[in-house]
């Protein structure tokens, strides 16, 4: 049951994807990029918080979070910085960019995705992605957005830097098919390959994911590792599947085979939080994305979320996220 709470999560945070680039290099190069925080509102407007990921297609590189040791990657690796820190990626370690570049090749989001970068050398020292070298490199490039307010406990769930190594690689067919048709696409762009390209970035986040959860060492915390445990996963299931149910920790102790301590004692050593906690955070992480995309009165919310009085629904709502459910609705896009 813990793939459906994962799946369930990810509908809930409105995870979306895009390809944006590809780089076509030659060494020796470097490109640096800014924390996302500040390029959300031209590369994708709207969204809370944008994970950057790099597939490398052809050739070697080294990535890493500017400032810190870089880690090397391999044709078919994949490496994702989860806290949209800024980030540089190189030919070798140790070599810098300037940030600021990045504004002048890669934003604003152009009109058609993806695009490619391939900046000649020509006098061109800035992004130095055509150092003239005889080693070739190809990275495809992007983003995934996922809201991070009110409640997304998935991101801090994960590691700065997450590597995968090997997945799209020969073994991996329809992710080496993702990076050949990035690449294809950004050539020869076709009616539909945008959509196409972001649904495919969002399969491989998923799949990312699932590796990191298959490879967590026993002891590990956080909110997948509480998934993958039997008792808390089992009660993770239960909050998701019925969130308006009246909830008591004794009720989901009975239905999660674990006694009323064992159960609060597990969910909190995973998640930091109580499951009574999590239940009222969860219920206001769905109650934010009725108020975003539909019409439907707030009362009608409460309801769904499990509040049967229209005057504790506010009171809550305000203690979590900070608005009243009228001011969330006015100042969040849809």
């Amino acid at each position: 049951m813990g793939g459906d709470v994962l799946s369930d999560l990810l509908r809930a945070v409105r995870l979306r994807g895009a390809v944006f680039f590809y780089l076509k290099a030659t060494d020796p190069w470097v490109a640096e990029a800014p924390p996302t925080r500040e390029i959300i509102p031209a590369m994708m407007p709207g969204a809370d918080a944008m994970i950057p990921f790099h597939c490398i297609a052809q050739g070697s590189c080294w990535a890493g979070i500017c400032g810190e040791p870089p880690v090397r990657l391999e044709e078919g690796d994949v490496i994702l910085f989860p806290h949209g820190d800024a980030q540089v990626i190189s030919s070798a370690p140790g070599l810098r960019g300037r940030q600021e570049d990045f504004a002048i090749y890669f934003a604003p989001r152009p009109p058609q995705l993806p695009f490619s970068i391939s900046i000649g050398g020509q006098g061109n020292t800035t992004a130095r992605l055509d150092g003239g070298g005889p080693d070739r490199t190809t990275i495809v490039c992007g983003f995934v957005a996922v809201d991070a307010r009110p409640f997304n406990p998935l991101l801090a769930a994960l590691p700065p830097v997450l590597r995968m190594p090997g997945l799209a690689s020969g073994r991996e067919t329809w992710l080496r098919h993702l990076l050949d048709n990035a690449v294809d696409e950004s050539n020869n762009r076709r009616p539909g390959g945008e959509a196409v390209l972001e649904r495919m970035s969002e399969m491989m986040f998923v799949e990312v994911l699932r590796r990191y959860l298959d490879g967590l060492p026993p002891g590990h915390s956080g909110w997948l590792a509480g998934m993958r445990d039997p008792g808390v996963g089992r009660a993770l299931s239960l909050l998701h599947e019925r969130p308006a149910y009246a909830w008591t920790l004794e009720r989901l102790g009975e239905e999660s085979g674990l006694s009323r301590s064992v159960l609060y004692e597990r969910f909190v050593q995973f998640l930091s939080i109580s499951p009574m906690q999590y239940l009222v955070q969860w219920r206001m992480q769905l109650a934010t994305g009725r108020l975003r995309d539909s019409d439907a009165k707030v009362i009608e919310i409460a309801l769904d979320v499990g509040y049967e009085s229209e005057a504790a629904f506010p009171r809550a709502f305000k203690r979590v996220v900070g608005l009243t459910p009228g001011e969330w609705r006015r100042t969040r896009p849809a």
